[in-house]
């Protein structure tokens, strides 16, 4: 995903304390302002529009107040509720996301959730985690309730493994055996078809995962420092480039994007999240597509998961609402039934995404027909880490993806020498970055 300007928003920050303190509303969710007719509530993702709107359609029948769930995509969907903050309109209720939650929960951006929270009875302890930790502040006034989790597994395409004679993957499946089947597919097509493909801006989805199962970690758990530049970091990046060596070229990616190189039998695998299952299922060919556990890294070398070999990344979104809404009690209101038991099961019934409450989500896999999605809940058995974020995530996030970062070894993944060096250099970059936050 693209990520936003962090220096744009400390700019809109200063305008919009302006603004909101001209509007009277303080954010602290009072509750002063008079009953809306309607929400307008903003998301980026048009596979969840259906679903959620029909939640909200409930909530609607008691609260009287009708929901406008509006989709923008992503680049514009940051623009504009950056310009909204400014001193412009922003929607009522919206998604949050790791990458920019920190900045937007530091101002008088968001509506404090606290009163309702306690008005409603919330336990916050039956949310996941990472997600519940991230969009509440170390002062403990909350942002966002959890709306989801997601987790990653691989994807590939059944009709691409019978036609060059490949196994499929099986839960027995290391990144080493993943490399050996792409290889076989790419040379095998002599180069018509692509035996993975793996968008390295994409880290949640793709190689985050790997650098986790050699036991490395991207930010440490104190959000304080990095293991990319330790041994294990750069045996992992080491699988990173094999990978790279077998696949589509990041040129190739950044031209055509691997979903769509996956969709038109050009590649055979792509790692890919659980957010992107429903696009996946209504596609032409979704009958040769088959779910896996994602590999694991035999780092113990005897042939077996050991605990700490296979992670899954995960991150969930969070429901917010602007501390500049004129109806503050019904924005917490939606956003407390979103959240709420009865609304997380709705949300995984219908299959719009996995819940961010815990125990919510059994009846997630069967919202997809003739489709074996248990990969994804599967997982959940073995590791899972939140998607590492910092204060300022983009700074070191965008910079450690640039020259001096692993631009280089990525775009030229047969120079072996390159990743070693480039692990080096990202030690620094994230390290400079969090020092200077």
């Amino acid at each position: 995903m693209k990520k936003f300007s962090a220096l744009v928003l400390a700019a809109v920050i200063a305008a919009s304390a302006v603004s909101m303190t001209a509007c009277g509303n303080s954010g602290s969710g009072s509750g002063s302002g008079a009953k809306a007719d309607s929400l307008t509530v903003n998301i980026w993702d048009s596979n969840q529009q259906k679903g959620l709107q029909k939640i909200a359609d409930k909530w609607t029948e008691t609260s009287g107040v009708k929901v406008n769930i509006e989709v923008v995509d992503w680049d514009n969907y940051w623009t504009l509720l950056e310009a909204g903050a400014s001193g412009g309109t922003m929607p009522d209720v919206f998604w949050m996301h790791s990458n920019n939650a920190q900045m937007y929960m530091e101002n008088d951006v968001l509506l404090k959730l606290n009163d309702y929270v306690e008005k409603e009875k919330i336990d916050m302890s039956k949310y996941y985690e990472g997600v519940k930790n991230l969009y509440t502040r170390s002062d403990g006034n909350i942002y966002a309730l959890p709306k989801d989790h997601d987790t990653i597994a691989l994807l590939y395409n059944k009709a691409i493994f019978d036609k060059y004679g490949v196994e499929y993957p099986t839960k027995d499946w290391t990144w080493e055996n993943m490399y050996e089947a792409a290889k076989k597919i790419t040379e095998g097509s002599n180069g018509d078809v692509y035996g993975m493909a793996m968008n390295t801006s994409n880290n949640q989805d793709g190689w985050y995962n790997i650098v986790y199962d050699y036991g490395a970690e991207i930010i440490t758990e104190d959000h304080k420092g990095t293991t990319i530049g330790s041994d294990k970091g750069k045996q992992a990046m080491e699988m990173v480039r094999k990978l790279l060596t077998v696949g589509a070229p990041q040129s190739v990616v950044a031209e055509t994007g691997t979903d769509s190189l996956f969709q038109s039998n050009k590649c055979a695998m792509i790692t890919q999240g659980s957010w992107m299952i429903n696009a996946f299922y209504t596609a032409e060919n979704s009958a040769d597509y088959k779910w896996a556990l994602l590999p694991y890294a035999d780092v113990n070398g005897n042939g077996k998961c050991d605990e700490g070999e296979r992670y899954s990344a995960y991150n969930g979104l969070g429901w917010a609402a602007s501390a500049a809404t004129k109806d503050p009690d019904s924005a917490a209101s939606l956003i407390t039934y979103f959240c709420s038991e009865e609304g997380q099961k709705l949300q995984s019934e219908y299959g719009v995404t996995m819940g961010g409450m815990k125990g919510v989500s059994d009846t997630f896999t069967q919202a997809f027909p003739d489709t074996d999605i248990s990969p994804f809940v599967e997982i959940e058995d073995y590791k899972l880490f939140f998607r590492p974020y910092t204060r300022k995530t983009t700074v070191w996030e965008d910079a450690i993806q640039q020259k001096g970062g692993f631009l280089d070894p990525w775009q030229n993944p047969n120079d072996a020498d390159l990743m070693s060096t480039a692990c080096d250099n990202s030690q620094k970059i994230i390290e400079d970055a969090i020092a200077n936050e």
